[in-house]
C-alpha cells in the first residue's frame, strides 16, 4: 500500500483505515432514499443518470460494479491470500459496495498510479490505506475518514538509532509516493531517502544492510518485523494520518453516496468490527 511532516500521496475508496489504527469515526450521512437511488440508477459512461427528485445519481466505470484502485502489498490493509486480494479496505469496499448494491471489483497497481487511475476514470475510488493530504485534494476529492494511521520507523535489532534524531545522515528506506516518502524527504534531506515500489522491498534492503531505517506505516511495519527476524519498531511514532477513499472530483454523486454508506457501516458497528478483525489492541 500504498502513502508531510506535520500531517499524512495522493487517494483511496470509500474508507482508505490504520497503522496503530484507531476507531472510525463519524461522517455525514446520506439518506438511504438517495443511495438506493444511486445505485438503482448506476450508469457506465461520463453521464449522470437523476432519480425521481432530480437529484443526480452516480455513475461507474463500468455498469453494476465498483471499481477499486489499490495497492495489494500493504498488509493488514491489502493483501493476496493466494489469487485474492483480501485485507481491512478488500472488505470496507465490499461492504460498501454491497450497500450500494454493486459488484466489487478490485485493480491491482503501483500505489503512485491509484490518484491517476481514480482521476482519469480507469477505476470509481482508491483504497489503499491512503491518507487525506492538502496535494491529494487538488487531484481527487476524499470520503469521510474510516479509519487512524501512524508513520513508524523499522530498524535493526542491533541499530544505535533509538530515535528521530538518530535518523539525521542516515539512510531511510520508503515506499515510494507514500506520505513517509514525502516526511522523510522534508525532514531529512532527498539524498538520505531511498525509494521502493513497495514496502517489503524496503524492509529486505534494510535486513541486508543497504540501508539504516525504514518509515512506513505502523501496521504494515507491524506484519513485516513479525515476518523478518532481527528487526523492531521505535517506540517513537513518527506522524499520525487519517485514512480514506478517494473518487474523482467529476463524481460528487458518488462521493456522497459511498460517505453516505460509510455512515451506515461506522454506526452499525461495520468498520469497527473489520479494523478489529485485523488490529490487535496494543
Amino acid at each position: 500500500m500504498k502513502k508531510i511532516l506535520a500531517a499524512i500521496v495522493t487517494c483511496t475508496l470509500s474508507v482508505c483505515l490504520l497503522a496503530g489504527c484507531g476507531g472510525a469515526e463519524g461522517g455525514d450521512k446520506a439518506s438511504d432514499v438517495g443511495a438506493q437511488s444511486a445505485a438503482e440508477n448506476t450508469q457506465s459512461g461520463g453521464d449522470s443518470a437523476a432519480d425521481d427528485s432530480g437529484a443526480a445519481a452516480f455513475t461507474t466505470v463500468n455498469e453494476g460494479v465498483l471499481t477499486m484502485a489499490t495497492n495489494a502489498a500493504f498488509p493488514p490493509y491489502e493483501y493476496y491470500e493466494g489469487d485474492e486480494i483480501v485485507g481491512i479496505d478488500a472488505e470496507i469496499a465490499k461492504a460498501i459496495a454491497d450497500k450500494l448494491g454493486l459488484e466489487l471489483k478490485i485493480e491491482d497497481m503501483e500505489f503512485n498510479s491509484i490518484v491517476i487511475a481514480v482521476d482519469g476514470g480507469k477505476a470509481d475510488m482508491g483504497l489503499a490505506g491512503m491518507t487525506v493530504t492538502d496535494e491529494r485534494k487538488e487531484t481527487v476529492n476524499f470520503t469521510d475518514s474510516y479509519a487512524t494511521g501512524i508513520q513508524a520507523i523499522i530498524v535493526a535489532d542491533d541499530s544505535d538509532i533509538a530515535g528521530l534524531d538518530d535518523l539525521k545522515e542516515k539512510k531511510i528506506g520508503v515506499q515510494l509516493a507514500t506520505t513517509g516518502d514525502t516526511y522523510a524527504t522534508e525532514d531529512f534531506g532527498a539524498d538520505y531517502v531511498e525509494q521502493y515500489n513497495k514496502g517489503a522491498d524496503a524492509v529486505m534492503a534494510l535486513k541486508q544492510g543497504k540501508i539504516d531505517a525504514v518509515i512506513i506505516d505502523k501496521q504494515p511495519a507491524l506484519s513485516f518485523i513479525e515476518s523478518t527476524e532481527g528487526l523492531k519498531i521505535l517506540d517513537t511514532d513518527y506522524v499520525q494520518e487519517d485514512y480514506a477513499a478517494c473518487i474523482a472530483k467529476s463524481n460528487e454523486p458518488l462521493l456522497e453516496a459511498v460517505n453516505g454508506a460509510l455512515s451506515e457501516l461506522k454506526e452499525d458497528g461495520t468498520i469497527q468490527g473489520i479494523l478489529d478483525k485485523y488490529i490487535k489492541a496494543e
